[in-house]
């Protein structure tokens, strides 16, 4: 009975401990699937990290293209708008120079009618024997011929005087015309090389668009809309200008007339003679522009606009950059920043967009005015210096001569 009892107790102990061994195999697998899964979750959601770590990255690009595309979109309505005032300016320019041509070939008929006309009012005092009014007047038989003959001799002599001298101003009319045609001939060269790096840079702007946009066209047709708008905003920006420089200039007359008027009254006062040759001498000896020599970084706007003055007379050359040898209107000013150690681009249509804008009224020497295709340095009291044209090399001239596109300060 004791030994089944033992048997009986075996069997129920090594059944619960079964059932324990399975309860924990069944636990540990739980365990093992609830871990899978986690980690499985947890692989998903790295998954899904990652794919919107991917998402903004390519959100950020977008933007950034898009950005691109805008900046892209501003630059070639800038640009277009500068070609297309150039193209106005060079239209206006041909039919300047058909006028002035025609100007010139009425003078130059002119001239030589009145040429033709001298010679032979000459063949025919040679030929009558008129060599000399003195013998004229020595063959009077009587002082009241001699009186006629005094008289006739003096209209002939005011006659042949009045022909020299309409003579001599037909010849200066024609050398001023001619000089100015080929002025403005020279000036039409320089504005259509100007276009064409004008639009050299459009391409280049455009061709950058076109790889960046995928709704190019699109983009393209906003920058003309862009560009006509700001053709427009440019025009009346400088029909305020001029309104403003012949004001300036108007005030500047009046100033200049009662100087004038006054250093006259001084004159009249004081009458020692001495005295005003010393003071005219101290005013002569404390004039004229002085040199900056040429040096490295630094310098105000002001040394800059005066350093460039030194190379007025010196020649145009289309993509030259020497200040001595020839440089075209942005070789020039890069060349003239370079001295004192600034760094801007090589042509016009980048200058632009050199160091920061400034309104015209606010305008120091030093400054860049751009225009379409061309650029200048600022010298103050609305006058500019810059590479000019072929015929005119670098020289001196009036900020407003043509519309003005920015006006950019270099020195800080």
């Amino acid at each position: 009975m004791r030994k089944k009892f033992f048997s009986l107790l075996l069997i129920f102990i090594l059944a619960i401990s079964m059932t324990q061994t399975a309860y924990a195999t069944s636990i540990s697998d739980l365990q093992k699937q609830r871990q899978e899964k986690e980690n499985q979750k947890k692989g998903t959601q790295n998954q899904l990290d990652s794919v919107n770590d991917q998402i903004n990255d390519l959100s950020g690009e977008k933007d950034d293209v898009d950005a691109q595309i805008s900046e892209l979109t501003g630059q070639i309505a800038e640009i277009m708008a500068s070609v297309s005032l150039l193209e106005d300016e060079i239209a206006d320019t041909q039919v300047q120079i058909e006028q002035a041509q025609k100007d010139y070939d009425e003078a130059k008929a002119k001239e030589e009618a009145q040429y033709h006309a001298m010679k032979k009012r000459i063949q025919y005092l040679y030929e009558k024997g008129e060599t000399s009014y003195l013998e004229l007047l020595m063959e009077a038989k009587s002082w009241a011929d001699m009186l006629n003959k005094a008289e006739y001799v003096q209209e002939i002599y005011t006659y042949d005087r009045k022909m020299l001298d309409n003579y001599a101003a037909t010849v200066q009319e024609v050398a001023q015309l001619k000089e100015s045609l080929e002025e403005q001939k020279s000036e039409l060269e320089a504005s259509e090389y100007e276009l064409e790096q004008e639009k050299d840079s459009l391409q280049v702007s455009l061709d950058e668009q076109k790889e960046l946009a995928v709704d190019y066209e699109v983009q393209l047709a906003k920058a003309k809309q862009e560009a006509a708008a700001y053709k427009a905003k440019i025009k009346q920006q400088n029909a305020e200008i001029q309104k403003l420089a012949s004001q300036e200039a108007a005030r500047k007359a009046e100033e200049e007339a009662r100087k004038r008027e006054e250093e006259a009254q001084k004159k009249k006062q004081n009458s020692q003679s001495a005295q005003n040759s010393s003071n005219g001498t101290a005013t002569a000896s404390s004039g004229g522009a002085k040199t900056v020599p040429p040096k490295i970084g630094g310098g105000s706007g002001s040394d800059i606009a005066q350093y460039a003055c030194q190379f007025v007379g010196n020649p145009y050359v289309p993509g030259g950059t020497s200040l001595t040898n020839g440089a075209d209107c942005s070789g020039f000013t890069q060349s003239v920043y370079r001295v004192y150690g600034y760094s801007i681009p090589r042509n016009s249509s980048s200058q632009r967009s050199a160091g920061r804008e400034v309104s015209y009224e606010e305008a120091q020497p030093g400054d860049l005015i751009c225009y379409a295709g061309h650029v200048a340095i600022y010298l103050g009291n609305g006058r500019i210096v810059h590479a000019s044209s072929v015929k005119t090399g670098i020289k001196y001239g009036n900020a407003t001569y043509k519309p003005i596109l920015s006006v950019r300060r270099i020195v800080n």
